[in-house]
């Protein structure tokens, strides 16, 4: 639909409508931007995404969370509860091929921009649908969050240490960006089967089922056995040794034997071999029911060496390894610069944004980050004139009005 110059990326001439906020949808468009899409992000006039007021401020403008997740789109400002807003928007959908929003379900409807509307305008449509708690169901008025989600879905109840409290699950937005790849597949699967039919369709996903969804052998478990497994802190009662270990010189490690093989070679590596033979701890089961003993035997030999020393013999042995990374340690780390895992990126004003790198690689249309998160309304009379086929007095007339 929309024209590009640049046959490499693998959504060029796909244009998608971003018209939600904060993360999770947004991060799905980030995502179509980063492979060639054409993304618009539409944006209330009166200050645009309250995610450009999120986190760090840069020189006192848009934050460090704008400048790296909305990178790569272009801003047009539009108030959706304008009649003369809700029609813009319709010329667009007769030219595109994804709109992506996150509001409550039914506000569409309530806007007139509905399915049956978008969908009679542009038949080939795909519609990505982000919620709290999906577009049905007793829940599905409730707002939702990232934080809402992980507590709903069952993560937070599983994270913390035995007997305390409930505690943040690392990054308070992990739902939001599980959802957003989720939406991404969708919208991929649901543009597949457009090819192939020229039908559109609508792809529904909620936070809480994103987090539900990566539990792994929570419900069976629980349906099996009606196992209900709560925090387990530093390690995992799934397996052994399989936790994070306080090393010699203070600074903590983490340390994965999920197999038989993995454990043979940790034991091979503190020179205790017999203890993988079958009849000692060679087998997961066996492992499982000496677990005090086994984990303490390991945090025990991991104190007595520095954590760069003990990860140094883990390479040696095979045995997985990893340091508990800080962000200056990732900013530090010679694979993550090989790897060119971060990016730095001009923003408008010329000063650079360090953010991360593009995600999946591609062989060989791999995506990239052409700009960082635009000005609001950077590209509002682009876009006006040239698809909605506005001229300059009517956009000013509608800029006064407060439509744009």
């Amino acid at each position: 639909m929309s024209n590009s110059d640049d046959g490499a990326l693998p959504l060029s001439g796909i244009r998608v409508l971003d018209l939600a906020t904060f993360i999770a949808a947004p991060f799905a468009a980030t995502t179509f931007a980063e492979f060639g899409a054409e993304v618009i992000k539409v944006e209330r006039p009166d200050g645009g995404d309250p995610w450009r007021r999120y986190g760090t401020a840069k020189d006192g403008g848009d934050s460090l969370a704008w400048k790296s997740e909305a990178r790569n789109k272009s801003s047009l400002t539009l108030n959706l509860r304008t009649s003369e807003g809700v029609e813009i928007i319709k010329k667009l959908v007769s030219q595109s091929d994804i709109v992506c929003e996150n509001f409550r379900p039914g506000t569409l409807e309530k806007w007139g921009m509905g399915w049956d509307v978008l969908s009679a305008i542009n038949p080939g449509l795909i519609l990505l649908r982000v919620s709290g708690y999906g577009q049905d169901g007793p829940y599905r008025d409730r707002p939702g969050f990232a934080r809402i989600a992980h507590a709903y879905g069952g993560l937070v109840h599983l994270a913390g240490m035995p007997g305390g409290p409930p505690v943040t699950p690392g990054s308070t937005s992990l739902a939001d960006y599980i959802t957003g790849l989720n939406g991404a597949v969708g919208v991929m699967m649901a543009l597949r089967h457009r090819d192939a039919t020229g039908r559109g369709q609508v792809v529904d996903v909620s936070l809480f089922e994103s987090i539900f969804r990566v539990l792994d052998e929570l419900a069976p478990a629980y349906a099996e056995a009606g196992i209900v497994r709560g925090p387990e802190g530093t390690k995992t009662l799934n397996a052994v040794p399989h936790g994070h270990y306080r090393a010699k010189d203070g600074k903590w490690l983490a340390v994965a034997c999920t197999s038989d093989v993995m454990f043979a070679r940790l034991c091979a590596m503190m020179e205790r071999s017999e203890l993988a033979e079958p009849d000692a701890w060679g087998e997961v089961g066996q492992r499982l029911k000496h677990f005090d003993e086994v984990d303490a035997l390991v945090a025990e030999y991991i104190a007595g060496f520095d954590r760069d020393a003990f990860i140094a013999r883990c390479v040696e042995f095979e045995v997985p390894a990893a340091p508990v990374n800080t962000i200056a340690d990732i900013f530090a780390d010679p694979h993550v610069k090989a790897r060119g895992t971060l990016v730095e990126v001009p923003d408008t004003s010329g000063n650079p944004v360090t953010m991360p790198n593009v995600v999946p690689r591609l062989s060989e249309t791999p995506g990239r980050v052409t700009h960082t998160g635009p000005e609001l309304g950077n590209a509002t009379e682009r876009i006006l004139s040239e698809l909605c086929g506005l001229s300059l007095d009517e956009i000013d007339r509608l800029r006064e009005q407060g439509v744009v």
